[in-house]
């Protein structure tokens, strides 16, 4: 696995962004989308040299001053500026936020309150192993019949994802889910923690390159809201609208909301799940 998160990430938002989002001109013979290390180097006030030491994980502790014209020059939204904060600070081997605290699988009766108040939707209580540990009756509905939910809980995505050949057939953008498994494993100090690294070695057993390709390639961030679509073996082609709502730092712990995305996926579910005409309504994705 990679042991320069802080030069991965800056590479991949280089490359993310474009010279318009900056006001440059694109240019021709350009090789590739994003910025070049020069402009980067030049619109945030630093060398190209030190540029390149950053990257390469030669330096990975530079200044506020530094990672805020970086930011700056990136248009980081603020949870990119507080990600790269905390690759900077997990250099560090003498702190660890998490005190070696072992991946949470307790769900604490409030949570378990909030998600039994979500139904009908699909919603679930997902640790940092990327395991369902609680869900809601419209959950299981959705992802018992593609096999997620087999084993009972906890339920791993990550296994899932890259070992069950239906996930392929259930996930038409399968690429995209397996680079946000990946992201989600990678978040925050993943390499002490010795429960998320064992499943990463795994993994890379028994996947191999399809797992540790992603590894080398994909920074720990995945985004907490956006759109899913998914072939359902009786409800047919559905679309939703998810968003993760993050629990407290004692909790480790998050819950992962769907919603229809469209008018046709509210129907769907509605029939799949027995509720009334209207139980879940579309949002606009």
């Amino acid at each position: 696995m990679s042991d320069n998160e802080l030069g991965l990430f800056l590479r991949t938002r280089r490359e993310a962004v474009t010279p318009a989002e900056v006001g440059l001109p694109a240019g021709a013979r350009r090789r590739t989308p994003g910025l070049r290390r020069a402009e980067l180097a030049t619109l945030a006030g630093v060398s190209v040299e030190y540029l390149i030491r950053l990257e390469q994980g030669r330096d990975r502790r530079p200044s506020s001053a530094v990672l805020s014209a970086l930011a700056d020059a990136l248009r980081m939204t603020p949870s990119q500026r507080v990600h790269m904060y905390r690759l900077v600070k997990g250099a560090d081997p003498g702190f660890h936020c998490l005190g070696g605290a072992t991946p949470n699988r307790v769900v604490r009766p409030g949570v378990q309150a909030v998600l039994d108040q979500l139904e009908p939707a699909p919603a679930a209580v997902l640790n940092r192993l990327g395991e369902v540990l609680a869900c809601t009756d419209g959950y299981h509905q959705v992802m018992g019949p593609i096999g997620l939910l087999d084993g009972g809980l906890p339920a791993s995505i990550p296994r899932y994802l890259f070992t069950d050949e239906r996930a392929r057939t259930a996930y038409p953008d399968w690429e995209h889910w397996a680079d946000k498994a990946v992201a989600n494993l990678k978040e925050g100090p993943y390499q002490s923690d010795s429960q998320v690294t064992a499943l990463i070695e795994e993994l890379t057993v028994t996947v191999g390159a399809e797992f540790t390709g992603r590894m080398e390639r994909i920074p720990g961030f995945a985004d907490a809201n956006g759109i899913a679509r998914l072939n359902h073996p009786e409800a047919g082609s559905l679309r939703f609208a998810y968003e993760r709502l993050d629990l407290s730092a004692d909790d480790d712990q998050h819950i992962l909301i769907s919603l229809p995305a469209d008018a046709a996926t509210a129907d769907a579910l509605d029939m799949l799940i027995g509720r009334r005409p209207g139980g879940l309504r579309a949002v606009s994705g």
